[in-house]
Parts: C-alpha cells; structure tokens; sequence
C-alpha cells in the first residue's frame, strides 16, 4: 500500500514537460492581471486630468495598485484548495489585481464611481458599500469588483480588478488596522479594537467636518479660479480677448499679408 499522502496520490506533481507549461501559464496569467490594473490606471489618470483641466478640481488625491505574486497565488492555492490551473485562479480567486484609489471626500468616492461604470467597456461584477454599512471594526470603504478587457496579441481577455476607494482619513485608518491585525496575527487585544473603533468615528467625523466646510467654501466663491492660476499673466480668457482685440485692431482675422 502507498505511504504518500492522500492529497499526493490524487494530484501528482505533473511531469518536467507538463510543469515548465503550468508556469509559463499561470505567468502569462499574472500578466494579463498587470495589464488589468493598467487599463484601470490609465481611465483613473484620464478622468483626473480632465478634472484638472477642464474644471478646475480634482476629485482623486492618489492612486496605487497592487499585483498578487506568483508565489502568493501558489501559496493561497494550497490554503484554499483551489485548482492551480489558470482556470482554477480566474473561476475562484478575485484579489489578484487590486486598484486603490483615494480622494478628498465622501463625494467624490461616489463621483468618481459613477464616472468609472459609465465607461462601456468596464463591467460592475459586485459591489459592497463598507462607507454606508461599515464592518465592525470600523472600516470604512467602498469596494468594486470590477471585469475589463485586455487585448493581447491573440486574443482578449476579461480580467477581473477590485477597485476600492477611500477618502484620506479612511486610508490612514485602514492602513494601521492592516499593521495592527499583521502584528496581532489576527488575534487583537480588546482594548486596541476598541482604541480602533473609536478611531474611525474620529476619522468619519473629521471626514464629515472637511466636506461640509469644503461645500460651504464652494457656495462662497462659486466657479472662481484657484487662487494659484490668477497670479499668471494671463488668464485663457484674458488670452482669448487679446486675441479678438488683435484681430479687430488688424481689420478681421487675416492679421495683413502673410494671411
């Protein structure tokens, strides 16, 4: 009778051939994941460029990403019991490919949402609103997972990204809860979850606090410009005017011979 494991006599280790395929596959894999999360910080990066310009306002503060390793894919295959077969790690495994993006306000997390599942090309899977109904810790976020194609060379495929958006003051809060539970391994004293949970009440509050003062200096100012750009020389429409009174000195838009 065999002495090997059960789990080994079941899925033996695949043949030199056979393994030297596995991996090449499940690295072609990865990759298609990183050029997800391009794709995903190449609309984030436009649609804050076009804020920038266009309206004088930038709704996201800071981007980040975050690609699961070949060794931690192995690694949460064997925890989990999932195939470590492509397949297997698409059907089963959904934090491969992770987008944070973080912004000023509770506002602008919705805006920002909005404005990304408008895009037809970017398919909502799941969404779960930890901002409207926090964990018990106390964290707060806003999580999409989210399905977007990625063209290869010969052929296209759908990868699946979580996006989560925070403001700064939540970021700030989750980041040490994620150093506290590492430390802890999981098993937190009370008296620090409670430290924890009285924390992001302060955090809510402050993030709460900024928005209604940033809405009560909009309502003053309206559309005025940053105070940065009037120290320019021109405005672009102090350029435009010139530019019509130019033409209007030079009797139309011919501006003489060279017309």
């Amino acid at each position: 009778m065999s002495k090997l494991p059960q789990d080994v006599r079941e899925h033996p280790i695949p043949d030199p051939a056979e393994l030297r395929k596995l991996v090449s596959e499940l690295r072609r894999l990865v990759l298609t994941y990183k050029f997800g999360i391009d794709e995903v910080m190449t609309k984030v990066s436009i649609l804050r460029d076009e804020f920038r310009h266009m309206q004088n306002y930038n709704p996201v503060e800071h981007v980040g990403s975050r690609l699961k390793s070949f060794e931690s894919i192995v690694a949460k295959c064997r925890r989990k019991s999932i195939p470590l077969t492509p397949e297997g790690v698409r059907a089963q495994m959904f934090d491969i490919a992770g987008v944070r993006i973080t912004c000023s306000f509770v506002n602008d997390i919705y805006l920002v949402r909005d404005m990304l599942l408008k895009q037809a090309d970017l398919t909502l899977l799941e969404e779960r609103d930890y901002i409207k109904h926090p964990k018990a810790t106390g964290y707060k976020s806003l999580h999409l997972i989210v399905q977007i194609p990625v063209y290869l060379s010969d052929r296209v495929e759908d990868v699946i990204v979580e996006i989560q958006l925070r403001t700064i003051a939540m970021d700030f809060w989750a980041s040490l809860e994620h150093k506290i539970y590492y430390k802890y391994d999981g098993d937190v004293p009370r008296p620090l979850t409670d430290s924890l949970k009285l924390a992001a009440d302060v955090a809510w509050s402050l993030d709460t606090s900024m928005e209604r003062i940033h809405d009560e200096v909009k309502a003053i100012s309206g559309d005025e410009e940053p105070v940065a750009s009037r120290h320019n020389l021109h405005t672009p429409e102090e350029m435009l005017r010139d530019f019509w009174r130019a033409a209007e000195a030079d009797g139309g838009f011919g501006f003489g011979s060279d017309a």
